[in-house]
């Protein structure tokens, strides 16, 4: 076994043992599931009753795809949808390609519940990954020339004219080439390393005594990848408006001037290729003294991680593919040719470009009436007289930094808990935090370091956290906390009162207002003390075994879900209408769509709403004829998770932070909480899910095939766009405002 192969399966391992260490204390209950499962209704075992879980990432993929072929949609805001495609598939190699490598090198031939075993999936999952970059590529190809017309000129450097090339090469002289560093691969030096995500040129060269000679060039990542140009000369008579803007990409800005970098050669010939490596780096959490220090070298490992993908263009030579697939020990099948340009998600950052009327309309966001111009201790009084729902990014997040900034600054709140998952680089929330610690409040924060490509930043913050004085803590062993929570302790009169915070989503601003995702405020008594054992458990250690109203996991979240659903089972058999809807991102754990197919086979009407993975095949007779299952994809990323069930007319909603994944019921901290106010209960019923369920524009349906079909309005339907009816809503309820202000 070569050392990177003995380095992959290592890694495997290694992770492998660390979840062993928290599946025990599930084992039990998920072997009870199973069980019934081979009494009652063995057949639901059979790999053709589930989708495999990779293959319907990619299907997401492509349903975010139709968004940038989708002409409803504004043309940049198209361009960024192909972005999006470009940054997700990375992170897709990173971890479940490199995931499935790693299974294959350390010899794993188990199958999975679909059938596959990971030697059968790899090839499978590769090409299919490969059809989507090129379907990608070729929608941007199609796209370019909506561009153009519009005014927006992506022009490759060679099509430029002398006074673009000449305005170039000053930028390139100032600006680029004292970043670059040539790096040469000769006898006397060895082949450079190349990082994770690195665009870079390969370049043959010939020496004064005419041997050939290979060296790599980095496209500097601080630097714009789409340079601006000045208007060709053929373009001075042209009466724009200032609606032209001109751009060319910054690594043929760089292959053009390559001579500049190898004086006394000969430039033959330079090619673009990007590397993505693993970044599936296995914590061994157990061995580990500082988990800080421990998550601060993976996140520096995580650049030198075992090679996964070499995306290069289609005009690259055998000679420098051959230096490449060696000295990268790489096959054939890990070679991804391309036409240029590559890497794809930098078409993201077309969002800065200034043309309002090519983008969606600005989010006008509302704060509920309840929570209007509150500050100080007003907030608190309301919170205390009615729970609040904030939806999002319909409803600002400026109440929760308020909630915090309030608690920060009262001289009756004793001390605040909260949960940082992915918080972002500005963080309004955490500078709350640093604020309270600094006046005095005890203030504990629990910060997620095992957050994957947030680790960096949220060291810093932790750091940070840590010299206001507040407590900090980085998790549990072996499991990584995913719940959202926030709660502040306040002293009122002759008690101590608990208002809690409690959410779909992150307390990241930037993301509040790009994600949908619901908040709830609440001074509920026996919610603040379950999640105060929550985080005791978080900062202590010590392990609840029974709550009052939450469900936790790895606790009793699991078993939470999985009663209720018998309990909609049980009013089926009573012949009494049965009936519940989830909305979540994922539905990928066995035993629960076991449960969902054996509800649906005892006439349980199941309406699923799934954003990304689902293994479960709807509409199979006698097995999920019951079950519907569709996803919307649109201008925000569905994020909110919500399971409601009819409960033979008493009905019940949760929200929360999980999904139906075993991570997220067997390996991580999370919270489902329940909705008590009767209004807010008729809200979700009536308008939000529903809403979803009735989307005729965005929405696209799951066969039992696992095939998608977007689903269009009827003959005579109103169309409705679920995410476009609720920003309008948002817009109208904040011009009422403003009028009553």
């Amino acid at each position: 076994m070569a050392p990177q192969e003995r380095t992959r399966a290592d890694e495997y391992h290694g992770r492998e043992a660390v979840k062993a260490t928290t599946r025990a204390a599930q084992e039990e209950f998920t072997g009870e599931l199973e069980a019934k499962a081979e009494v009652s209704d063995a057949d639901l075992r059979d790999p053709a009753l589930y989708i495999n879980r990779e293959l319907s990432m990619l299907d997401f993929f492509d349903r975010v795809l139709d968004e940038a072929r989708d002409e409803h949609n504004p043309l940049i805001e198209r361009v960024k949808f192909v972005g999006i495609v470009g940054s997700i598939l990375g992170e897709f190699f990173m971890v479940r390609i490199a995931g499935l490598r790693q299974q294959v090198e350390a010899g794993v031939t188990q199958a999975s519940a679909d059938g596959y075993t990971p030697q059968q999936l790899l090839p499978i999952v590769q090409e299919r990954a490969r059809g989507v970059m090129k379907a990608a590529r070729q929608c941007f190809s199609e796209l370019r020339p909506e561009l153009d017309a519009a005014g927006i000129h992506i022009v490759d450097y060679a099509d430029l004219d002398a006074g673009q090339q000449a305005a170039l090469a000053k930028y390139y002289e100032d600006s680029v080439f004292p970043v670059l560093t040539p790096l040469a691969f000769d006898p006397g030096r060895p082949f450079p390393h190349i990082s994770n995500m690195s665009h870079n040129l390969g370049v043959l060269l010939r020496d004064g005594n005419g041997d050939e000679r290979f060296a790599r060039v980095k496209v500097p990542d601080s630097l714009p990848r789409l340079v601006p140009v000045p208007a060709p000369a053929a373009a001075a008579d042209l009466d724009d408006g200032g609606q032209h803007q001109w751009f060319t990409w910054l690594e043929q800005v760089i292959a053009a001037n390559l001579a500049s970098l190898f004086p006394g050669m000969d430039v033959l010939e330079s090619h673009a290729f990007r590397v993505t490596r693993d970044a599936e780096l296995a914590i061994q959490e157990l061995e580990a003294d500082d988990l800080l220090e421990t998550i601060e070298q993976f996140v520096r490992r995580r650049r030198f991680g075992s090679v996964i993908r070499v995306t290069i263009d289609d005009m690259m030579p055998p000679r420098i593919r051959e230096i490449l697939t060696e000295n990268l020990e790489l096959g054939e099948a890990d070679l991804y040719e391309v036409r240029s340009p590559l890497g794809l998600s930098s078409l993201w950052g077309a969002g800065s470009i200034d043309r309002p009327e090519l983008k969606y309309e600005p989010l006008v966001q509302s704060v509920p009436p309840t929570l209007a111009g509150l500050a100080g201790s007003e907030l608190f009084a309301a919170i205390r007289s009615r729970d609040v729902l904030l939806h999002h990014p319909y409803d600002s997040f400026d109440p929760v930094v308020e909630f915090l900034h309030a608690a920060a600054n009262d001289p009756d709140v004793l001390g605040i808990k909260q949960t940082l998952y992915r918080v972002g680089r500005n963080a309004p929330a955490v500078e709350q935090l640093m604020e309270a610690a600094a006046n005095g409040k005890q203030v504990a924060v629990l910060v997620e370091l095992k957050a994957r490509f947030d680790e960096e930043s949220n060291i810093g913050w932790a750091k940070a956290l840590e010299r206001e004085g507040a407590h900090v803590v980085y998790g549990l062993i072996g499991l990584k906390t995913h719940c959202k929570a926030l709660q502040v302790v306040r002293r009122e009169g002759d008690r101590i009162r608990r208002y809690t915070h409690l959410g779909t989503g992150n307390y990241n601003s930037v993301t509040t207002k790009q994600y949908t995702d619901l908040g709830y405020l609440t001074a509920d008594d026996d919610i603040g003390a379950d999640t105060n054992l929550v985080f005791n458990h978080l900062t202590g250690g010590g392990q609840a075994t029974e709550y009052r109203k939450l469900l936790v996991a790895p606790v009793n979240l699991r078993q939470g879900i999985a009663a209720r659903i018998d309990r909609e089972i049980a009013h089926a058999e009573a012949g009494r209408e049965a009936h519940f809807i989830f909305k979540m991102n994922s539905l990928v754990d066995k035993p629960m769509i076991r449960k969902l197919y054996r509800a649906s086979q005892a006439g349980v009407k199941v309406e699923l709403n799934v954003r990304g993975m689902c293994c479960l095949r709807p509409g199979i007779p006698g097995v999920s004829d019951n079950i519907t299952e569709r996803s919307i994809v649109g201008r925000f990323l569905e994020h909110s998770r919500i399971y409601w069930f009819r409960n033979g007319g008493d009905e019940e909603v949760v929200l929360g932070s999980a999904d139906l994944m075993p991570r997220n019921l067997n390996r991580r901290v999370e919270i489902l909480f329940p909705v008590q106010d009767a209004g807010i209960k008729r809200r979700l019923r009536d308008e939000i899910l529903p809403t979803y369920l009735n989307d005729n524009m965005k929405a696209r349906v799951l066969a039992a095939d696992g095939s998608w079909t977007h689903v269009w309005p009827g003959e005579g339907e109103e169309p409705l766009n679920a995410q476009e009816w609720f920003v309008a809503r948002a817009r109208e309820q904040a011009l009422d405002a403003s009028e009553r202000g």
